[in-house]
């Protein structure tokens, strides 16, 4: 490196950059300013003497095949700097401070308020992140400190609790049903609008094996909080949480025995952070909230 190793200042812009494809995008996430942010990647390039991390094109800052290989690691550090600060925010002994919490979309929209809002009453002094996608965060990266997952944890060095299965079940607006065709049978769906997946192939491939007859989806969205506010709407037939319908009255269930699928629910964290305090409050109620979710379905 021609002018000494680049310092955190200058990955960090580099990684928001990457992530927002603009100066003027980077710098509003890192509440900097724009001729900031382009004097940081400047000075990485010149740091790094690679050459340079981006282009110009008429859709912003285009990076080059550098930046691709550098952009794993500079998450990375993001991921370990976001972890030291929430490590800082209260000592391991308290259950104060900062929790990063991973789930999917629709349990972190429609199942953790409640168990988190619980947890804040009787611990005002945490805080929470929550991270809402379906992929699965790496934990060992800390990109998250726990996680609520559908999938058992294949890394090593993660302290994992099972908590149940979640049935799901095809469900329909009873509005829906009252001015559609009758549907009685598999086959009657091809008479339906059916509520799918987009381009999520594991997702298409797992509906694929439960059901024989699938006809076209009369709406696509890989976007699960999408597809439940569309079955709501009264749109037509889809696939939704058993736990999750039960609190809605207006949802029918549908084709009840032709139907079945399941998600199992683990709670994952980083062994190491088993001796913190407050993550180990939030690990055992994220644990009795999903468990409580799971029998609530039945």
């Amino acid at each position: 490196m021609a002018h000494g190793e680049p310092g955190w200042e200058l990955w960090r812009s580099f990684d928001a950059v990457m992530r927002e494809g603009s100066l003027s995008g980077a710098a509003r996430i890192l509440g900097i300013t724009q001729p900031t942010a382009g004097r940081h990647i400047v000075e990485l390039e010149a740091g790094l003497g690679a050459g340079a991390l981006f282009t110009r094109s008429a859709r912003g800052l285009q990076p080059t095949e550098t930046a691709h290989a550098l952009a794993p690691h500079a998450q990375a550090m993001a991921a370990a700097a976001a972890a030291l600060v929430r490590t800082a925010s209260a000592p391991a002994d308290a259950g104060a401070g900062v929790v990063r919490i991973s789930a999917s979309e629709v349990i972190g929209a429609e199942v953790l308020p409640s168990v988190l809002a619980a947890l804040r009453a009787d611990h005002p002094l945490m805080v929470f992140e929550l991270l809402l996608t379906d992929a699965s965060s790496d934990l060992l990266r800390r990109d998250a400190d726990l996680a609520v997952r559908m999938t058992p944890p294949r890394q090593q060095a993660l302290l994992a609790k099972a908590v149940g299965r979640i049935r799901l079940g095809l469900y329909a607006h009873q509005d829906y049903l009252a001015r559609s065709a009758p549907l009685e049978t598999m086959e009657d769906l091809t008479r339906h609008a059916l509520i799918g997946f987009d381009r999520d192939e594991a997702s298409l491939r797992s509906i694929h094996a439960e059901l024989a007859v699938l006809p076209d989806f009369a709406l696509r969205t890989d976007n699960q909080l999408a597809q439940l506010a569309s079955i709501r709407a009264g749109f037509g037939v889809g696939i939704v949480q058993d736990p999750i319908a039960r609190r809605d009255p207006m949802l029918v269930p549908v084709l009840r025995d032709a139907f079945t699928a399941h998600l199992d629910v683990w709670i994952v964290m980083h062994e190491d952070l088993r001796t913190t305090r407050r993550m180990r409050i939030a690990f055992d109620a994220l644990a009795d909230g999903m468990a409580a979710h799971v029998q609530a379905g039945g």
